[in-house]
């Protein structure tokens, strides 16, 4: 037989199930009673084990591994369908990894399986030959007493080389634990077709929360994610018993749907910061000169946004991006690699767990390049850039003439910005329900919108109320051209920054007069612009000039903002009034109710009957609509006035740097939104499958999900700038939220995460069916926004770490190390401050989490080569903390298959007592013949690691892959 890799073309070994097809006539005969709707159980699995091997040669024991074939007549081919994994130096080899028959293997009682063995010459080479071969049918092995089937292998020669032993798993539990309320008897035929009884506890209910453990069943998880692979094992324990892993890898429906609402956010809102930026009015020459370069810019980025989203609905390839399109320029905002991976661990005591771990291709610009820096040095350039502005302004003589804002200050305009809009359109919405409540003269809900109102204008108008907005509202109006013509001369054509064409003004004004209403504090007080110089002359008659039309201009600023709370008051003396003739009509005779409608509405009715009583809701819509219309006319007035003062704060504030800002911003989003990606898909798989977890639950709404992402870049070269702009991307998730909806249908569409939001902050509203809606806590039901807590550990792993370490800098990994052990502390002290330990779920381990975050901030903080302690003790506080785990590197191929594949045998060896002694072949057995095996195959067509031999002898040798598996393929 040849080592040559196989065509990609070729079926790969693994189960590919991207979809699930109903069982033929022949299947039913053939899948265990109470077990053929779960696509995630075999129909058939049994697993393999030789015994007295002859070897070719005295002087070595074969090195082997069984090849699965099977053929279903009429066909006349042999068809490859699984392998084991290869064990090494004995002649009675017993292989972990089982065979398993899906429902859609198309497997009947008829089908012949063949079953070679081959020995391995060399594992680097490929050699190999076959020892021999044995062939027995599916429905001999059903038949069988105890469904096991003993047979002998012959050569090609038909010399006796050995036996092999094949035992269905399955039936055999089944027959030892069956269920009382399995009444068919072994060998009952049902229309002619045989029907095993099956084993309760390996199959799944009809219930909630057996449908959870299915990614191809559950309605939710199989919207999400799709073209499921899947492995099984059977690993000894160290009592005796067996464990049952299920090993799956599924691709995310969110690496494209996410990318397309996101960017489509995006340019929104760009695009409403350019009309925000037009409609700022007419400005100096100065000033227009600045906004038109920067809206030159905005365009140039919307430009970008609007051909990436069409790329992103013109793409009709696979739902993951391979790790060959990392740095392609259309696909940039989609993440490299993105996968789920789970195993699923049933016992023979019945207990059923999952775990999952989501990887992904580190968070990184790759099409933009690195040049020596990512995202974190790149920032860190900007706000060194925008320092000598702040400086040079704060500290600049009386002649200056622009306006200083610091950084707080630009933080503060955003949040204004945002607010303002927010509050002006609930002021509008529920003057409109007031005025609704009128027309039907419904005096409750008249008195419960006008308590909602009146609070949403005194927020808009505390809001409005601010010592910075005062003083940009001045800054605005000196900046149009009547103020810049009679008080600045004009600038040099070449400044391109506000403080070198922004006019000077006075720094406070005296109060109008005794009769004004008062001013609020806030804007009383001086304003932060800087005194100017003492006027002389002629600049003094100028100055003097522009004075007064400061005060003029602050004066109309007070007059709006007095003219919403005197609107506002004005409606709750109508509405008062309004409710209190209610009152008495309902109370008081006719009478008398005649007589106070008389003197309200100066109308001489004579009588009050039904006619009037028709006339009554008219007349309480009437009286309000005109003071309505007026509050919602002022606060818009307002609103208006305040948000342009604040976009005039913002675009003096980026103009220096907007040239360097904006690209800058756009390489965030791009590594933020594969991020995020990743983020949606974790949450997704942890909610569904924790929703009858009430102490999850509990801990979700209370102090938010911890996700953790592990990092196996080196420092050195551009994994170095990767490992910047990961770290960004990481820590940006801070300002993401979840929101859990009700489906409005069952349907995949519906089921899909929406975003909203914008750079400020972005929400996912994640629907889910009205069964499993009603079972969360009221407070998620209610909306509640579930928040985030990410962290990010790193540790280099491959030959340029050891580079990094002997000749480079590892001073970012460990920065990025130290503040995040931080954050998980602080993370674990809220969680105790308001939470029990009964929320956390049940571990094994000896160690508990406190000593295990003392031992993580100590390997943190110790000087250690490659201290891959950090990343296995992060991982499992994270999962004992309830908490997401994510795994990356460069492409999320191979390295990382490395990471999970060890994290699998860790958590089966530490929470399940998988027996130490097959610790090593476990792992041996998944990287070789797992799914992660079949992720390098999906991304360059060949089913090897990118590593050689010399790059693994820097490796840490949990890390390295079995000989045979890897060589010098394309990453």
């Amino acid at each position: 037989m040849s080592g040559k890799e196989r065509s990609p073309r070729h079926r790969p070994w693994s189960v590919y199930r991207a979809n699930t097809f109903d069982l033929s006539a022949e299947m039913m005969g053939l899948a265990l009673s109470g077990n053929s709707q779960d696509p995630d159980e075999p129909v058939l699995e049994f697993s393999v084990a030789c015994s007295e091997l002859v070897p070719p040669s005295l002087d070595r024991k074969p090195t082997s591994f069984v090849a699965v074939s099977c053929t279903t007549p009429p066909q006349a081919f042999w068809t490859k369908h699984a392998q084991t994994e290869i064990t090494e130096g004995t002649s009675n080899p017993i292989f972990l990894s089982s065979v398993a028959f899906f429902q859609d293997s198309l497997v009947t009682q008829q089908t012949q399986v063949k079953l070679s063995v081959y020995d391995v010459k060399d594992r680097t080479q490929g050699t190999m030959y076959m020892l021999g071969s044995a062939m027995f049918s599916v429905k001999e092995l059903l038949q069988d007493q105890h469904h096991r089937l003993h047979l002998t292998l012959r050569s090609a020669e038909g010399d006796r080389v050995g036996n092999i032993t094949v035992i269905a798993w399955q039936i055999e539990e089944k027959r030892e634990q069956r269920a009382p309320v399995a009444r068919l008897q072994r060998g009952d035929t049902v229309n002619g077709r045989m029907v095993l009884p099956v084993d309760e506890s390996l199959t799944e209910s009809m219930g909630i929360k057996s449908k959870s453990l299915s990614l191809c069943k559950d309605p939710l998880l199989k919207a999400v994610f799709g073209g499921v692979m899947s492995r099984m094992y059977r690993l000894p324990t160290t009592d005796g018993n067996h464990l049952r892993i299920l090993e799956q890898m599924a691709e995310s429906v969110l690496s494209l749907h996410v990318p397309r609402q996101f960017v489509k956010l995006l340019l929104e809102e760009d695009a409403v910061r350019v009309c925000e930026l037009e409609e700022l009015g007419e400005l100096s020459p100065c000033w227009e000169n600045l906004r038109r370069q920067i809206i030159t810019q905005y365009q140039t980025i919307i430009l970008t946004y609007q051909e990436t989203i069409s790329d992103l609905h013109e793409y009709k390839g696979p739902s993951f991006k391979s790790s060959t399109l990392k740095a392609e320029r259309k696909l940039e905002f989609i993440p490299t690699n993105l996968h789920m991976q789970r195993i699923r661990v049933q016992g023979e005591s019945g207990y059923d767990r999952t775990y999952d771990v989501v990887t992904i291709g580190a968070p990184a610009a790759h099409h933009q390049g690195f040049k020596g820096c990512g995202l974190r040095k790149l920032l860190h350039r900007l706000e060194e850039a925008r320092k000598p502005k702040y400086g040079e302004e704060s500290s600049a003589g009386s002649g200056s003439k622009g306006t200083a804002y610091q950084p707080q200050d630009v933080v503060k305009a955003k949040e204004l910005i945002g607010q303002i809009n927010t509050l002006k359109t609930q002021v509008c919405y529920y003057a409109e329900r007031l005025s609704r409540a009128a027309k039907e003269r419904s005096a409750n809900a008249l008195e419960r919108t006008l308590a909602i109102l009146s609070e949403k204008t005194r927020q808009l108008v505390n809001a409005c109320d601010s010592k910075l907005l005062s003083s940009a509202i001045l800054a605005l109006a000196s900046a149009r051209p009547e103020t810049a013509l009679q008080s600045t001369p004009s600038p040099s054509s070449s400044s391109l920054s506000p403080s070198s064409c922004s006019p000077s003004r006075s720094p406070s004004r005296q109060p109008t007069s005794p009769s004004r209403h008062p001013v609020s504090p806030s804007r009383a007080s001086a304003s932060p612009f800087r005194q100017a110089a003492p006027p002389d002359g002629s600049d003094a008659s100028k100055n003097k000039r522009f004075s007064v039309q400061a005060d003029l201009h602050e004066d109309d600023w007070d007059k709006v903002w007095l003219n919403v709370n005197k609107s506002l008051e004005c409606v709750i003396q109508r509405v008062d009034s309004l409710l209190q003739r209610d009152k008495l009509q309902s109370d008081s005779s006719s009478e008398d109710v005649f007589l106070l409608a008389s003197e309200e509405t100066g109308n001489a009715k004579k009588d009050i009957g039904p006619e009037v009583e028709k006339k009554s809701p008219g007349e309480w819509s009437d009286a309000l609509y005109p003071l309505l219309a007026s509050l919602t006319d002022c606060a818009s007035l307002m609103s208006d006035k305040a948000k342009k003062a604040m976009v005039f704060v913002l675009m003096q504030d980026s103009a220096p740097t907007i040239a360097m800002s904006l690209p800058l911003q756009y390489r965030r989003d791009v590594v933020f939104c594969q991020t995020l990606t990743a983020l949606i898909s974790g949450f997704v798989i942890k909610l569904r499958t924790s929703l009858c977890d009430p102490g999850f639950l509990r801990q979700l709404h209370t102090i938010g999900l911890l996700v953790q992402y592990e990092g196996l870049l080196s420092t050195y070269g551009e994994e170095l700038a990767m490992l910047e702009d990961m770290s960004v991307g990481v820590t940006d998730l801070r300002n993401v939220t979840f929101k859990v909806t009700q489906a409005t249908s069952g349907f995949a569409p519906d089921m899909l995460p929406v975003i909203t939001g914008n750079r400020n902050g972005f929400n996912v509203r994640v629907p889910m069916s009205g069964p499993m809606f009603d079972t969360l806590p009221r407070d998620i039901q209610n909306g509640m926004l579930l928040r985030v807590q990410p962290v990010l550990f790193n540790v280099g792993i491959n030959e340029q770490q050891t580079l990094a370490e002997k000749f480079g800098d590892t001073s970012l990994q460990d920065v990025i190390n130290k503040e995040n052990v931080t954050r998980l502390s602080l993370y674990y002290d809220q969680f105790k401050e308001v939470l029990s330990e009964d929320c956390l779920p049940r571990s094994r381990s000896t160690t508990n989490l406190p000593e295990l975050l003392k031992q993580l901030s100590h390997n943190v903080n110790a000087k250690k080569s490659k201290n891959v302690e950090i990343l296995w003790q992060a991982a499992e506080v994270c999962r004992r903390l309830n908490g997401v785990r994510f795994t990356s590197c460069k492409s999320a191929k191979d390295r990382t298959a490395m990471s999970v594949t060890l994290e699998q045998c860790q958590i089966l060896q530490r929470e399940h007592a998988l027996a130490p002694q097959v610790f090593c072949q476990a792992l041996d057995c998944m990287r070789s013949e797992g799914c992660r095996r079949e992720n390098t195959m999906k991304n360059v067509g060949c089913r090897k690691y990118a590593f050689n031999a010399l790059q693994l002898k820097a490796f840490p040798k949990q890390y390295r892959p079995p000989e045979g598996t890897y060589g010098k393929v394309e990453t």
